[in-house]
């Protein structure tokens, strides 16, 4: 259950409908966490940059391997609502979850994910040779701050405990089998 109700459009200020118009216009539907973050503009405004640097990181990787990014980063906080989200993402685009196909490439990315989750300081030198091999200065820094950024969602929707959204039910992952080394990236995978 969710630490913090939604915003109601019904219920909201002139200045949070408006926000809540936006959200609609620019995505199309506002989600359980976008409803939550409704309650500070500045907020919700902050964690919306993460689709400016997706429109940046997106055409560098491509959109399979900046979801593995992001599901790596996601499982490895175990957030459920993102890693789900991620899940559906994975799975419209074609592939098993439980099954994937991973390059070199999509090996490199995945582990920095990771390790930008579980801890920032330890990115390894070999790790980042492998970034540097197809990745210019610019593009780490955005996929850095892309990353960073979905840190960001996950820490908002597990702290408040935010609900999953009815879209989602279909692609719902199951925290104790994602979370517990057993989904489709190894623990302690080290590059």
């Amino acid at each position: 259950m969710a630490r913090i109700a939604q915003v109601a459009y019904e219920d909201a200020s002139s200045e949070i409908r408006a926000e809540y118009n936006k959200i609609v216009e620019e995505h199309g539907v506002v989600t359980n966490m976008k409803a939550t973050l409704l309650h500070s503009p500045a907020a919700l405004r902050a964690v919306l940059e993460w689709y400016t640097l997706y429109a940046k990181v997106k055409p560098v990787l491509g959109e399979r391997r900046t979801i593995l990014f992001c599901d790596a980063i996601s499982r490895e906080n175990a957030c459920t609502l993102c890693a789900t989200f991620m899940n559906r993402a994975i799975v419209k685009g074609g592939e098993d979850p439980r099954a994937l196909k991973l390059d070199e490439r999509d090996q490199a990315v995945i582990a920095f994910g990771r390790q930008l989750a579980a801890d920032p300081n330890r990115v390894t030198d070999t790790l980042f040779k492998k970034l540097q091999e197809f990745l210019t200065p610019a593009q780490i820094v955005e996929l850095t701050v892309f990353g960073a950024l979905m840190i960001v969602n996950n820490v908002f929707n597990s702290a408040l405990q935010v609900d999953l959204d009815t879209s989602l039910e279909a692609y719902q992952i199951q925290p104790e089998v994602a979370f517990a080394g057993s989904s489709h990236y190894t623990k302690g995978e080290k590059i």
